[in-house]
C-alpha cells in the first residue's frame, strides 16, 4: 500500500486492489500513528481489507532526504520531521517484534545510516564485528538491569571528583538555631572539581537540588526502555534500494597509464616499489603482468599494507623560450590501499577489485599514499577500478602466527641475557641526546642501529623513548619483530600522555597499539574527555573494525554518559565522509545498543539541529531573493525566522533538550524575541534559550551551517589543555575556552560567552569617527570602569592582565592569525579572550603578497594602558604581566612533545591548515624545541619586544577593519 502526499492530501493505494484510492486530509505535523489509524478506518470499506491483517503488524517506509531507504518504525515522528525525498510512503508488514524493530529504526535515524545498509554489506568482517558488539552490548544492558538506582547514578553520571581528599562541611552564615529549622547542606568542595574551580575563580557554583524520587523515576524509565529490547529476536532486514546504474563513460582520448605498488608498514617502505609496464588505451587498461617484491612472505609484518597508485604518462609542459626537450612526466590519477592480511590474520589470496580514490594529500612517497584509508571507495560508478590477483602459496590457509608462549619464553631468555648488551659511556651520552629530541626529529640509520642495540638501556633509563625504538625496528625481519613483541611484555607502563604518540600512524603494529591502549586505561574520565577528539581521529588508522582502541572507547563511553555524548558527536559529525562511514556507523551502532536509554536524549538533539538547519536554509533563501534591498531583506527574513521558530513543530523539538555543547546544561525553551541571525555569509543563527535551572538566566548558542568548525574545535581544545597545564603549575591565566562542537558536514554549534563584547564594538561606541576609534587608548579602560567600580575594578584589571598574558602566549605558540578587533572580546568581569580560529600554525592572511599581520601576537598600547591601570609609569604592573607571559611560555615548552603529538594525530582529519608534518613544524619553532630554556626565553623576549614595538601596525589594521565595518552597517 502506498501513500502519496499532495499538498495537504494523502493518496493511498493498496497493491491488492485495482484502480481504488483513498483520500486522507492530513497536515504535515501529524504523527505516523494517526496516519495508520485514519488509513485503517478508510480501508475498512474495501473488499480486500481483511487481507491487510492487524494494524499493529504494519509500518511505513520512505526514501529520505539523503536518498536512503528509511523505516518509519517510530510512530511518534511526524511527516515534517522525516521530510521524505519523494512524496510517497509505503505501508509494509513488520517481520519481527515491534520493540526490536523500533530500536533498529531509532538507531538508524540517530546515526544517519539505516541499519539495513549494514545488513546488506557482503563483508564478513562487518558481520562478525556487529555480532560481537551485539553480544557485549546485551550483556552490558543486562548488568545495568541488576543495578540499584544509586549504582546506576554513579555508573552513568560519575561525579568529577579530585583523587583523595576528605569532606569539608560548609555552614557559613548559619547559626545553631537556624540550623535546627533550616536545610543543612554538606558540600565536599575539596573533592568536587567543578565546585573547587568555581571557588578558586571566586564564582558562585550553580547547583540544583533534585529529589530522590525524581532520580528513581529516571532510573525506572531507563530500565524499562532496556527491558523492552534486551531479548530481541533475529530480524529480516528490508531489501536495500537498487544501486543507480549509469552508462559506461567512454573516453575519446588515448592515454598511457601505469601502476606503481609498494609494501608499507606505517610510513616505512618495506622493500623497493614495483612498477608495471605502460598501457595505452581509452578506458580499459590490461597489463597481465606479475609485480614482485623483494621480501619473503615469512618476513611480512602483521600490519603490512599494499599500496597502489595509478598514473598517467604525459608530455611535460615546455617552458616558454626553452629549447630543451620537454620529456615525459607521471601524473597521479588514483590511489588505493589494501591490507596484506585480513582481520583474522589470514594472508589474502585470489581476485580482488579495488575501487580507488582520486584526491591526493600534499606529501606522497613515490605517488603512493600509505597513510590513506584501506577502505575502497564506496562510490563505484565514477571511480578507477583496479583488478588484482593475489597468488595462492599453499592449498592451506596461511595465517600470521600469534604471539604465544614461545614469544613469552623468548622474552624471559632475552631478559636473562641483558648482561650481554653493549655500549659504553660515549654511546650512552649519544643515546641520551637522541632520546631528548622532539617527535618531529628524523633518525638516521646509524642512530636507529644504536637505539636497537641499546634497547634494554632505553627500557631502563628512557622508557618514554619507546616511539623512537619502534622507528628503529627493521619491520622487514621477523626476528626483530619477535624480539620487539617480547620486549613489550616487560616494558614499563607509560603515562597516558606519553602513550598517545603510540597511536600515530607511524606505529601500526597490533601489539604496540594494544600496549598503548593499556596505558590509556589509567586515564581519568576528565583526562579522557580532554583527548577524545584525537582518539576518535586515530580510529582512521585502525585497519580492522575490532581493535583495542575501539573496544576501549566503547567501554568508557558506555560507563560515563558525558564521554558517550561527545564520542557520539565526534563520530556522527563525520558520517558524511565515505572513507569512515562504515567504520564509524558500526561504532555508533554498538554504542547505542550498549546505551539504550541515551538514544532518546541524543535523538532529541539530532532533531533539534535538523530544525535549525531548516531555519538557516530559509534565511539564506530569503536573503538571496531580497538581495537588492538590504533593509527589506533584514525585515522580511527576521520576521520569517521568528514565525518559523514559533510554529509548534519547531518549539516542541527545540525545547527541553540537553545541549550538545554541554550535556549537563538543559535548554528549556527558546526566547524567540531575542533570537536573530548574524550578517556573515553563511547567516549563522543566534539562538537564545531560557534556562530554568540557572535562576532565569538566558543561554546563547550559535548554529553554523556552511562553515567547518573542526579547526576551531581543535584550537579551543588545545587552549583548554594549555589552561590545564598552567593550572597544574599553579598559574591560572583565566582562559575562556568556550564550547564549540562540529555536528555534521560543515555545521555545528558555538557557545555564546555571556556579558562580553568585541574590542571593535567597545572602540566604536567610544568614538563618533570609525577611523579614530582604533587609536583611542582610553576606550577599553573606560568600558571596564563603566562595568566595575571600587574593588571590582581592581579585580577586573587583574583578570584582564592574566587573561591577556595567557592569550598572548597561546596565540604566539599556535600561530593564530586574522586577529582583528572583532575576533578579540572582553567580558565585563575583565577576562579577555579570542574567537574565530580560521587561521592557525602561522597561516597569516596576506594581501597583494604582503602579510597583513606583522606581529608575533597582539599586544597593543590600549591593552598596556589597562594593565598599568591607566598610569603610564606603572612599571610594576607591566613587569608582573611580562613575568606571567614568560612563566606561561616555559610551562608550554616543557609539554612541547604533547602538543606536537596532538596535532600529528589530527593529520588525516582533513583540516585546511593541518595537512602535513610541515604544518606542525611551526609549533616546534615557536616553542624553540631543541634549545635550552635560556635560549628559548631569549627568543620569546625578542618576540615580546617586537609585538610591543610593532603594535602600531595592528592599530592600522584595526582602523581599516573599523572603517569597513562602519560602512557596512
Amino acid at each position: 500500500m502506498f501513500i502519496f502526499p499532495c499538498h495537504h492530501h494523502m493518496v493511498v493505494v493498496h497493491p491488492l486492489v485495482v484502480n481504488i484510492s483513498v483520500m486522507l486530509i492530513l497536515k504535515t505535523t501529524v504523527g505516523f500513528r494517526l496516519c495508520i489509524i485514519l488509513l485503517w478506518k478508510q480501508a475498512q470499506s474495501y473488499p480486500l481489507f481483511p487481507s491487510l491483517g492487524e494494524m499493529e503488524g504494519h509500518m511505513f517506509e520512505c526514501v529520505n532526504q539523503a536518498a536512503v531507504h528509511e523505516e518509519l518504525e517510530d510512530e511518534t515522528r511526524r511527516l515534517c520531521d522525516v521530510r521524505p525525498f519523494w512524496p510517497m510512503l509505503k505501508l509494509v508488514t513488520r517481520n519481527c517484534g515491534r520493540a526490536e524493530r523500533l530500536l533498529d529504526s531509532k538507531i538508524g535515524v540517530l546515526i544517519g545510516k539505516g541499519l539495513h545498509e549494514l545488513d546488506a554489506l557482503q563483508d564478513q568482517e562487518v558481520k562478525d564485528f556487529r555480532s560481537k558488539m551485539f553480544r557485549i552490548s546485551e550483556e552490558k544492558m543486562q548488568r545495568v538491569q541488576l543495578m540499584t538506582w544509586s549504582e546506576w547514578l554513579q555508573a552513568c553520571f560519575s561525579p568529577q571528583l579530585e583523587p583523595g581528599g576528605g569532606a569539608t562541611p560548609v555552614t557559613d552564615g548559619v547559626n545553631d538555631k537556624q540550623a535546627e529549622a533550616s536545610l543543612k547542606v554538606t558540600m565536599h568542595f575539596d573533592q568536587s572539581q567543578y565546585i573547587k574551580a568555581c571557588l578558586q575563580a571566586k564564582e558562585c557554583p550553580h547547583l540544583t537540588l533534585v529529589q530522590v524520587s525524581t532520580v528513581q523515576a529516571m532510573f525506572e524509565k531507563e530500565i524499562s526502555a532496556i527491558g523492552a529490547v534486551v531479548n530481541r529476536k533475529s530480524s529480516n532486514p528490508p531489501l536495500p534500494l537498487p544501486p543507480k546504474r549509469r552508462g559506461p563513460s567512454v573516453s575519446q582520448t588515448v592515454c598511457v597509464v601505469g601502476v606503481r605498488a609498494g609494501l608499507f608498514h606505517g610510513t616505512e617502505l618495506l622493500c623497493k616499489p614495483a612498477v608495471s609496464s605502460e598501457s595505452s588505451g581509452r578506458s580499459e587498461h590490461v597489463w597481465n603482468r606479475t609485480l614482485e617484491f623483494d621480501i619473503t612472505v615469512s618476513d611480512l609484518p602483521r600490519m603490512a599494507r599494499l599500496c597502489f597508485a595509478v598514473y598517467a604518462v604525459m608530455d611535460k609542459v615546455k617552458k616558454q623560450k626553452s629549447t630543451k626537450n620537454s620529456g615525459k612526466v607521471h601524473y597521479p590519477v588514483a590511489w588505493v590501499n589494501t591490507m596484506v592480511f585480513d582481520y583474522k590474520g589470514q594472508l589474502k589470496t585470489g581476485d580482488i577489485i579495488l575501487h580507488s580514490w582520486s584526491s591526493f594529500p600534499d606529501e606522497l612517497e613515490e605517488m603512493l599514499n600509505p597513510i590513506g584509508t584501506i577502505q575502497t571507495n564506496p562510490y563505484t560508478e565514477n571511480t578507477t577500478a583496479l583488478h588484482i590477483h593475489l597468488p595462492d602459496y599453499n592449498p592451506h590457509t596461511i595465517l600470521f602466527p600469534p604471539f604465544d608462549k614461545k614469544g613469552q619464553n623468548l622474552g624471559r631468555n632475552l631478559e636473562r641475557n641483558r648482561a650481554m648488551r653493549g655500549g659504553g659511556k660515549k654511546f650512552h651520552i649519544e643515546l641520551k641526546e637522541i632520546m631528548e629530541r622532539d617527535p618531529l626529529s628524523q633518525l638516521c640509520e646509524n642512530e636507529k642501529d644504536l637505539i636497537w642495540t641499546l634497547r634494554y638501556d632505553c627500557m631502563e633509563n628512557f622508557p618514554q623513548s619507546l616511539p623512537k625504538l619502534l622507528l628503529s625496528v627493521k619491520w622487514s625481519k621477523h626476528e626483530d619483530m619477535a624480539q620487539l613483541q617480547a620486549l613489550l611484555q616487560i616494558w614499563p607502563k607509560l603515562s597516558p600522555r606519553d602513550a598517545l604518540e603510540l597511536l600515530d600512524f607511524n606505529y601500526p603494529d597490533q601489539y604496540v597499539r594494544e600496549y598503548a591502549v593499556g596505558c590509556l586505561r589509567d586515564m581519568s574520565d576528565e583526562e579522557l574527555s580532554q583527548y577524545l577528539l584525537q582518539l576518535v581521529q586515530v580510529l582512521r588508522y585502525e585497519p580492522y573494525y575490532d581493535c583495542a582502541l575501539t573496544r576501549f572507547l566503547l567501554n568508557r563511553a558506555q560507563c560515563n554518559r558525558n564521554i558517550g555524548h561527545f564520542l557520539f558527536w565526534h563520530l556522527r559529525s563525520e558520517m558524511h565522509m565515505p572513507a569512515v562511514a562504515v567504520q564509524f556507523s558500526l561504532i555508533l551502532e554498538a554504542y547505542c545498543r550498549g546505551s539504550i536509554p541515551h538514544i532518546e536524549v541524543l535523538k532529541k538533539q539530532v532533531e533539534a539541529l535538523s530544525k535549525l538547519k531548516s531555519v538557516n536554509e530559509l534565511i539564506k533563501l530569503g536573503t538571496i531573493k531580497n538581495a537588492r534591498s538590504k533593509t527589506k531583506e533584514a525585515m522580511l527574513t527576521k520576521e520569517a525566522m521568528m514565525t518559523c521558530l514559533r510554529q509548534s513543530g519547531y518549539t516542541e523539538t527545540l525545547s527541553d533538550l540537553h545541549s550538545p555543547l554541554n550535556p549537563s546544561v538543559l535548554l528549556s525553551g527558546i526566547n524567540v524575541e531575542k533570537c536573530r541571525y548574524m550578517d556573515s555569509k553563511m547567516k549563522p543563527l543566534w539562538i537564545v534559550y531560557n534556562n530554568k535551572l540557572l535562576g532565569g538566566d538566558t543561554l546563547g548558542i550559535i548554529f553554523k551551517n556552511g562553515d567547518d568548525l573542526r579547526q576551531d574545535m581543535l584550537t579551543l581544545q588545545i587552549l583548554r589543555l594549555m589552561d590545564l597545564l598552567w593550572k597544574e603549575a599553579n598559574l591560572d591565566l583565566r582562559i575562556v575556552p568556550y564550547g564549540c562542537l562540529a555536528t555534521g558536514d560543515r555545521s555545528g554549534l558555538i557557545e555564546v560567552v555571556s556579558s562580553a563584547d568585541t574590542i571593535a564594538n567597545i572602540q566604536l561606541t567610544s568614538s563618533n569617527v570609525a577611523a579614530a576609534a582604533a587609536f583611542n587608548k582610553d576606550a577599553l579602560l573606560n568600558w571596564l570602569k563603566e562595568k566595575n567600580s571600587g574593588d571590582a575594578l581592581e579585580k577586573a584589571i587583574e583578570e584582564f592582565t592574566l587573561s591577556c598574558a595567557g592569550y598572548c602566549v597561546a596565540t604566539y605558540v599556535l600561530g593564530i592569525g586574522d586577529r582583528h578587533s572583532d575576533n578579540i572580546m572582553v567580558r565585563s568581569t575583565g577576562q579577555l579572550f579570542h574567537i574565530d580560529f580560521g587561521h592557525i600554525l602561522g597561516n597569516f592572511k596576506s594581501k597583494f603578497g604582503i602579510k597583513r599581520e606583522r606581529v608575533p601576537f597582539i599586544l597593543t598600547h590600549d591593552f598596556i594602558h589597562v594593565i598599568q591601570q591607566g598610569k603610564t609609569g606603572n612599571t610594576e604592573k607591566f613587569g608582573s604581566f611580562r613575568n606571567y607571559c614568560e612563566q606561561a611560555y616555559l610551562i608550554l615548552r616543557r609539554n612541547g612533545n604533547l602538543f606536537i603529538t596532538l596535532f600529528a594525530l589530527m593529520l588525516t582529519a582533513g583540516l585546511p591548515e593541518l595537512t602535513s608534518v610541515k604544518d606542525i613544524q611551526y609549533l616546534k619553532d615557536s616553542l624553540a624545541l631543541g634549545k635550552t630554556d635560556d635560549e628559548a626565553l631569549k627568543q620569546f623576549r625578542q618576540k615580546f619586544d617586537e609585538a610591543l614595538r610593532e603594535s602600531w601596525t595592528t592599530k592600522v589594521n584595526w582602523m581599516a577593519h573599523n572603517v569597513v565595518k562602519d560602512n557596512r552597517s
